[in-house]
């Protein structure tokens, strides 16, 4: 029996920063689906939003992300986030974490929807990278952490209500049994006293994104299968600024912090079109800016808007941002001058509900990092919250779990699982055809007509999917129909509340409905076998 303290599914900053601090209360297996190294976190440019000025303060900083939140913020979490968040930072400095520094001082940015210059960087536009980095040294002084890439979170192990551990496909030999094909992998379960689901959102469900192509919310999916209350899933964050290249759905990220620099947003006829839109121009909110280009392409019959750095110090861009250069660089343009931009899914807003301390609904079980729904990103996350939130959110709920105490007797659970390859090209050509859906239908603009339609494709899918598995006859739970069955979910619990949100509001804005309405200031609410409901904010949904 392979049995640990803790189990982290993921391996973004959420999760390894928990691992790390979990190694000082217990032993830790921190699984993830693909590397180490690959997640958003890790391919985060912008920075860290924490304030460290002395003409900052935790007050502003929590009145930008209310007012990015669109009004469904919960404020006792923003609280927690601003004011435990310069704790977070100063103590990785402490510990070694090196940010950029000009004339002796942290370096601070600038980006959309914040009032003051409070965006910690590490290594230009590597923030994400280096703060990764940093974490993952720390997890390998460790000699209590094991780390399993290649092995793919299948299920929870829950009974009554209780989260025993996880059900999953690893084709990493340490977790491998005898008999398995090297290849193939096998069935393995794992048991904790606490699982932290950490494995980041949605957005690769859409067929332009930002995100790794695995970020297909496998997580979400699996606690919604389980019970847990999934909330606010409407809300999708749209990165207003990835590079385009035609006839390629690979969205590579520019940073927002390169429009905190002064880059300038063109339309076809090389005018700025974000200044009479909104007062802050280039750095209003990531949903107005991603709707206003999205518009703009509309209106003037092209693919992409233009990216405008010309009037700005050539030495500066090129210190600031080596990374974003050099992969401009790479695909032929010069970041320097002009780039063509496109908005892409970036960030799934929503989550699994959990409370302060990254509790859910199922007991034992923590959410944290992008997948969890606390109520601090409203309808629209700020600008650079997502890293502070995993510090923040990962130290709080691994602090929580030793109020807990350890699992006396483990339930037994059987087996379940067996993995088909024939069935992988059916799941991509699914995967493919999901992606296209998402993007015709519950994109940046959304109607009711879009919406319908398109929870009519997805249903008519799983009609088929479950169609073709009726035709087993072992009992098996398939691997690559069961990922298909995650994606339909996912794709569902998108929609559906979209669908039910009659107005516009931060990442979900409807054309039919394009105003706000404050009779849907409220939270979308989803937990299997229940019907469709909401929460008032700062209300109780977010209390366990």
């Amino acid at each position: 029996m392979h049995k640990f303290d803790y189990i982290i599914v993921g391996s973004g900053l959420a999760g390894l920063y928990a691992a790390y601090k979990a190694s000082f209360k217990g032993n830790v297996a921190v699984i993830t689906k693909s590397h180490i190294r690959e997640s958003n976190s890790f391919n985060a440019q912008g920075g860290i939003a924490v304030v460290t000025a002395g003409d900052d303060d935790p007050q502003i900083h929590k009145s930008d992300t209310l007012i990015a939140g669109r009004g469904l913020c919960e404020e006792e979490a923003v609280d927690i986030l601003v004011n435990d968040g310069p704790d977070r930072i100063a103590e990785i400095i402490a510990s070694g974490m090196k940010f950029d520094t000009e004339g002796g001082a942290l370096a601070l940015g600038l980006e959309g929807g914040h009032h003051k210059r409070r965006i910690l960087h590490a290594g230009g536009d590597s923030t994400g990278k280096w703060i990764t980095e940093f974490v993952i040294s720390k997890v390998n002084q460790r000699d209590n952490i094991e780390i399993f890439e290649n092995t793919t979170l299948l299920d929870l192990l829950i009974k009554e209500g209780v989260c025993y551990g996880v059900r999953c496909w690893s084709e990493n030999s340490k977790l491998q049994a005898s008999d398995s094909v090297a290849n193939n992998g096998s069935e393995v379960l794992l048991y904790a006293n606490h699982v932290f689901i950490t494995s980041g959102g949605t957005s690769a469900i859409y067929a332009r994104t930002t995100n790794p192509e695995t970020t297909v919310g496998d997580g979400l999916a699996i606690a919604y299968n389980a019970g847990c209350r999934i909330v606010d899933m409407e809300f999708i964050q749209f990165h207003p600024s990835a590079l385009y290249q035609k006839d390629s759905p690979k969205a590579i990220l520019i940073s927002e912090a390169v429009r905190g620099e002064g880059a300038h947003l063109l339309d076809k006829r090389g005018k700025r079109f974000m200044v009479p839109i909104h007062e802050l121009a280039e750095l209003a909110p990531r949903d107005i800016v991603a709707r206003s280009i999205f518009k703009q392409m509309i209106k003037d019959d092209v693919q992409h808007v233009t990216l405008s750095l010309r009037h700005l110090n050539r030495e500066k861009i090129l210190k600031r941002f080596p990374g974003i250069y050099a992969k401009c660089q790479e695909y032929g343009h010069d970041l320097t001058q002009e780039i063509p931009v496109a908005p892409a899914a970036h960030y799934t807003v929503g989550g699994i509900a959990s409370n302060h301390n990254g509790r859910t609904d199922i007991e034992r079980l923590y959410v944290c990092g992008e997948i969890a729904a606390t109520g601090i990103m409203g309808a629209n996350r700020l600008a650079s919250n997502s890293l502070i939130e995993c510090l923040v959110f990962a130290n709080r709920a691994v602090e929580d779990s030793v109020t807990v105490g350890k699992i006396d007797n483990i339930p037994t659970f059987d087996k379940m699982f067996c993995r088909e390859e024939a069935n992988r090209e059916a799941y991509a050509e699914l995967k493919s055809e999901v992606s296209n859906i998402m993007n015709r239908y519950a994109g940046i603009i959304r109607s009711e007509e879009g919406l319908t339609e398109g929870l009519k494709r997805i249903n008519t899918l799983r009609l088929g999917l479950e169609a073709d598995a009726a035709t087993r006859e072992n009992g098996q739970r398939e691997f690559f129909e069961e990922a298909s069955r995650r994606l339909l979910t996912v794709a569902t619990l998108i929609m559906t509340p979209a669908l039910m949100r009659k107005e516009s509001r931060g990442g979900h804005y409807r054309e039919d409905y394009a105003c706000a309405d404050e009779n849907y200031a409220v939270h979308s609410v989803q937990q299997r076998g229940k019907e469709f409901t909401t929460a008032e904010v700062n209300g109780d949904c977010f209390d366990f």
